[in-house]
Parts: C-alpha cells; sequence; structure tokens
C-alpha cells in the first residue's frame, strides 16, 4: 500500500529533520517524496480544519506530546 504521509510541525520549533531525512527525495534540499511537512499547530483547531481540509486524508493518527516529562 503506497501512502503518502504529511506531518505537522511547529513554526516555533527548530526545523530538526535529521532522523526522518531517509523519507525525503532529496535530503539535502528537504524536496518532498511520499512525506509532506505543514506548518501548524495541534492546539490550534482552525489550522488543523485547513490542513485536513487541504490534504483529505483516509486515515489519521495523532502522535504529538509534550516531549518534556516534568511538564507532561
Amino acid at each position: 500500500k503506497k501512502m503518502q504521509v504529511h506531518g505537522i510541525v511547529r513554526r516555533s520549533s527548530s526545523f530538526n529533520t535529521g532522523r526522518i531525512e531517509h523519507l525525503y527525495k532529496n535530503p539535502q534540499a528537504h524536496i518532498e517524496g511520499n512525506m509532506k511537512l505543514h506548518y501548524g499547530d495541534l492546539t490550534d483547531s482552525t489550522c488543523l480544519v485547513k490542513i485536513i481540509n487541504e490534504v483529505k486524508p483516509t486515515e489519521i493518527y495523532n502522535l504529538g506530546a509534550q516531549s518534556h516529562v516534568k511538564v507532561s
């Protein structure tokens, strides 16, 4: 099953894609292959609706979480 993966990255985050570089068609230029990153915020419902309407996904997985144990 060939799928296209879309992810959301916060604008305030440092754009560190080191762990997902292998998913890019051209990692040096960040040219998308089967993966596309969108700027957004999981707490902004307007932003999420916009991305969902644009992408029209068949499946959605929420992998967002606090990365700092003390905060979460």
